[in-house]
């Protein structure tokens, strides 16, 4: 039997295809674009179908035994996971892993953190078996902000003093693969976070020492960051994110050691730094003009 992949086009979604892909593990990968199903890894089988439209989903379900259901922040977040949770009872799918945010209550007011909570109280009232994989904010986010970081030396996400304790999204696909098919996990939270808390200001002398230019924290102003997000996000969104980095910037978001200790046991090894994430993808931030 398959394991469906719910969410596998994106940034952590197309790394848990390649670990599973690794693993010789069949997947089906369920997308609502007829282009993406086309430019699939061969060892994928494709479904088309819409998580907004229930009925799409019965025949996606068939011979599948497991399910990975990461879908995105929108309006109709939570009605897509129960119409994906609903389809995977009705299928008879032995486990579900889910994937939430790292210590999501503690940022309960923050609307797409709501939402979070919502799915995983559904997934947990179904009766399915389950993981909840919880990552704190992503490496791979600062991708967004490489012309920033390259062009004009600026590292602008404003996620302030506290500390974050992020993590690289590699770490995040394989906890996830791992979960899928050991049930010591099952049942269980597992946070996903990197071994170090960072602030703003880590972040830019780290970038600053890997890359061998100047990097400078942009600061902690929100309303300055979401007028220039409002530019190219949609307001709602943006708006959200201010509360969710209003909240990094008060209360941070810091794994315990017991997080760590988790995380290394999944992993069986410790999760990546920071550090060698950007030094992996230095030739990402670099200036155009700079050779490396």
């Amino acid at each position: 039997m398959k394991t469906l992949i719910i969410g596998g086009t994106g940034t952590v979604g197309t790394q848990v295809v390649k670990y599973m892909l690794q693993a010789k593990q069949p997947i089906r990968l369920l997308t609502t674009s007829v282009h993406k199903a086309a430019r699939l890894p061969v060892y994928v089988d494709p479904y088309v179908a819409n998580l907004d439209e229930p009925e799409t989903l019965t025949k996606a379900f068939v011979g599948i035994d497991k399910v990975f259901l990461l879908n995105p922040q929108g309006h109709t977040e939570v009605e897509q996971a129960i119409n994906a949770v609903n389809a995977a009872q009705k299928a008879g799918v032995s486990k579900i892993v889910y994937q939430s945010i790292h210590r999501v209550r503690q940022g309960a007011h923050i609307p797409h953190f709501q939402t979070k909570i919502a799915i995983e109280e559904a997934i947990m009232a179904s009766g399915l078996n389950y993981t909840f994989v919880c990552p704190n904010n992503f490496y791979q986010n600062d991708f967004w902000f490489k012309d920033a970081v390259s062009a004009y030396g600026i590292y602008p996400q404003p996620y302030g003093e506290a500390g974050l304790s992020r993590v690289d999204v590699r770490d995040i696909a394989e906890a996830a693969v791992k979960a899928l098919f050991n049930s010591e996990y099952d049942g269980l939270s597992i946070p996903l976070a990197g071994p170090e808390a960072l602030t703003g200001e880590d972040t830019a002398a780290i970038l600053s020492e890997e890359l061998g230019f100047k990097v400078n924290y942009g600061g902690n102003d929100l309303a300055a960051w979401a007028a220039q997000a409002k530019l190219i996000l949609p307001a709602w969104i943006v708006d959200d994110w201010v509360q969710m980095y209003q909240f990094f910037q008060e209360k941070g978001l810091v794994a315990t050691a017991s997080d760590l200790q988790l995380l290394t046991h999944v992993l069986g090894r410790a999760p990546r730094s920071y550090a060698a994430f950007v030094r992996e993808y230095a030739p990402v931030f670099q200036p155009e003009s700079v050779t490396v």
